[in-house]
């Protein structure tokens, strides 16, 4: 028997029935659901300062998710950037389904309250069709991250893909998974 993470077992007990008797959805596949997660690092100006910066992001990435991470590459040249066609500029991993639950599970409970002075996470970063976009500033609140091996305090940027057809119900959703939305009283 397979072992489901708390948060899976959470949105079929708990979320669905609240979505369903909130929103009056006539089916249980009407309720929206958390669709994927995205975890992307770009490195840029690093690249030209140490070429090995490139290649710590993708283990750092790949400890922190428990996922082999992929480069993405620069798509045509820009003089301006000394940036070439094909050449490795950051690094993207995109969980689903076990490990997706795993990791946010891992991020409320373990990696959030690390974040020094943390208040919660903005609401203003829907992009109107229910996905969610939030910035990490350092890889270091993740407990996988051996400080001492750091080269570079890098950031990172975490997108929640829903199936919710606004931003409305993407955040009942992600605030139900137990994300910290900043509320007028924070602020």
């Amino acid at each position: 028997m397979v072992d489901y993470p708390n948060l899976k077992k959470l949105y079929e007990n708990e979320i669905i029935p609240s979505f369903v008797k909130k929103f009056g959805y006539h089916s249980v596949m009407e309720v929206p659901k958390l669709k994927k997660i995205v975890i992307h690092q770009g490195v840029g100006s690093s690249v030209f300062d140490d070429k090995k910066i490139i290649d710590h992001s993708m283990n750092e990435i790949t400890s922190i998710v428990g996922q082999k991470a992929i480069f993405c590459y620069s798509k045509h040249d820009e003089s301006g950037f000394k940036l070439r066609k094909g050449m490795a500029i950051g690094v993207k991993v995109t969980l689903r389904r076990m490990k997706m639950y795993e990791f946010l599970e891992r991020l409320i409970n373990v990696s959030l309250p690390r974040v020094r002075d943390f208040m919660g996470v903005k609401s203003s970063s829907f992009d109107g069709y229910g996905n969610y976009n939030m910035g990490i500033h350092e890889q270091i609140i993740y407990p996988e991250i051996d400080i001492d091996k750091i080269k570079k305090n890098m950031g990172m940027n975490i997108t929640f893909v829903t199936s919710a057809k606004n931003d409305i119900e993407a955040k009942y959703l992600l605030s139900y998974f137990g994300i910290p939305f900043i509320t007028t009283k924070n602020k």
